[in-house]
């Protein structure tokens, strides 16, 4: 019996022996086409230039406390994400992984409101469906109710409106428009309802990740979102840990909505998987009330700002541009969409296939014009899982797609360094493990 904790105690998982590229090679030799490990390793396995970059840091100082020191790897790191940021967005809040940004910016935003003189500012509202984190605070404003039901006597205060699913909630009567003008509009309703003084921060997935399956907002929501926040003196926090850092095609996923929020996280790809890695990012004006007030954000944790995982992160970005990887990732998407759709779209079991840029979705139904899901003993997504990792394919699977305990997805996510090639062989492997299961 294995002395290690993992996620699961009955689970028999192969061992990671090495990676080469997109690829990963177990103890047996066997190689699986990575696309599936929660959209992490953007520039996949043994990267040269990345690991490179870690030595040099380790070999002049690994860690210095933030408390006593800041480092040029820190410092480079927050300059290169600003140089790529939105417009207004100023400063960076370095961490080591999603929750811890999503935390931070939950208090960050608390404390916001707290130096302007505006106490009674705490509800935080967000999304069914959607997914921020397994802290506290970052599970309080996740509106999963599988990953929350256990957990509901620990959690904070918030309030959760309908998410912009349009695949599952356009009405027939309805355009594209029409419907997320409606569910954006909820918000407004939930701000007045839990009363205009008392709101703090809005917090929702440009391109909503594990819970629903790379699922995007229709055109216009996020500006009337973002109408919406500015008109109540709402924070608008929008969470880019999954979709962000080029995954969807752009640098920041929120440059297709066209706004900008006060508040973005960030992590996962960040990092690439080399170290572990997520910041917080907010706007001058945020920042300027803490320096101007208390001057201190009453925040912070042993790692953040670690000088090893900012020079991984820094070479990572680097990467991006000297490799033009973020346009590629838009060029690859648009391949990978068009081979997903011509290979399943009329599959008898296939309900939508979605996403942006290499960040995309199958939803598996039982029946397709209804689009009833299957029996959730059935493990549909867990069955495609074990199947394609069978052949040879690593898919992120995920079951409560709809309401967080019926439906079934898988996401794919792979490297950004793929070839057109393996666009292929990944359609090809999904293909033969969804034989398999169906």
């Amino acid at each position: 019996m294995s002395a290690l904790f993992g996620r699961h105690t009955h689970a028999k998982l192969a061992t990671a022996v090495r990676g080469e590229g997109p690829y990963i090679i177990d103890e047996n030799e066997k190689k699986y086409l990575d696309c599936g490990d929660a959209a992490v390793s953007c520039l996949g396995h043994n990267h040269p230039k990345i690991i490179a970059a870690i030595k040099a840091q380790i070999d002049q100082i690994a860690f210095a406390h933030s408390g006593f020191f800041t480092t040029v790897s820190a410092e480079s790191l927050a300059e290169k994400l600003v140089e790529h940021a939105p417009e207004g967005i100023e400063h960076v809040y370095l961490l080591s992984g999603g929750s811890e940004a999503v935390e931070a910016s939950i208090k960050l935003a608390r404390q916001y409101f707290l130096e302007n003189g505006e106490p009674d500012r705490h509800h935080v509202i967000a999304r069914r469906q959607s997914y921020h984190g397994n802290t506290i605070g970052a599970l309080s404003a996740g509106g999963n109710e599988w990953r929350r039901s256990q957990f509901g006597p620990l959690l904070i205060q918030a309030s959760h409106i309908s998410e912009c699913f349009e695949y599952r909630g356009k009405r027939e009567n309805e355009t594209s428009f029409q419907y997320g003008q409606r569910v954006a509009n909820e918000l407004e309703t939930e701000i007045i309802r839990v009363g205009e003084t008392k709101v703090m921060a809005f917090i929702a997935e440009p391109v909503v990740g594990a819970t629903a399956g790379a699922v995007p907002a229709v055109e216009g929501y996020f500006k009337r979102i973002r109408e919406i926040c500015d008109q109540y003196g709402v924070l608008l926090i929008l969470d880019e840990v999954m979709c962000g850092m080029g995954r969807t095609g752009t640098f920041f996923a929120c440059e297709q909505e066209d706004v900008v929020p006060d508040i973005i996280t960030i992590a996962k790809g960040l990092g690439g998987g080399y170290q572990p890695i997520g910041a917080m990012l907010c706007s001058g004006k945020i920042y300027n009330a803490i320096k101007n007030g208390s001057g201190f954000f009453q925040h912070g944790h042993t790692y953040m700002a670690h000088a090893t995982a900012a020079a991984a992160a820094l070479a990572v970005l680097k990467s991006f541009e000297e490799n033009a990887l973020i346009p590629k990732v838009k060029k690859l998407g648009e391949l990978l969409s068009v081979k997903l759709n011509e290979r399943f779209a009329d599959h008898p079991n296939v309900g939508d296939i979605r996403g942006r840029g290499l960040f995309q979705a199958i939803e598996f139904v039982e029946d397709k014009i209804t689009k009833k899901t299957f029996d959730t003993k059935s493990g549909i997504h867990k069955k495609i899982k074990a199947a394609a990792m069978a052949e040879g394919l690593i898919c992120y699977p995920m079951g409560g797609t709809v309401d967080g305990v019926h439906g079934d997805h898988v996401l794919l996510a792979p490297p950004f360094i793929l070839e057109e090639a393996q666009i292929f062989e990944l359609v090809d492997k999904l293909e033969r493990a969804m034989e398999a299961v169906f």
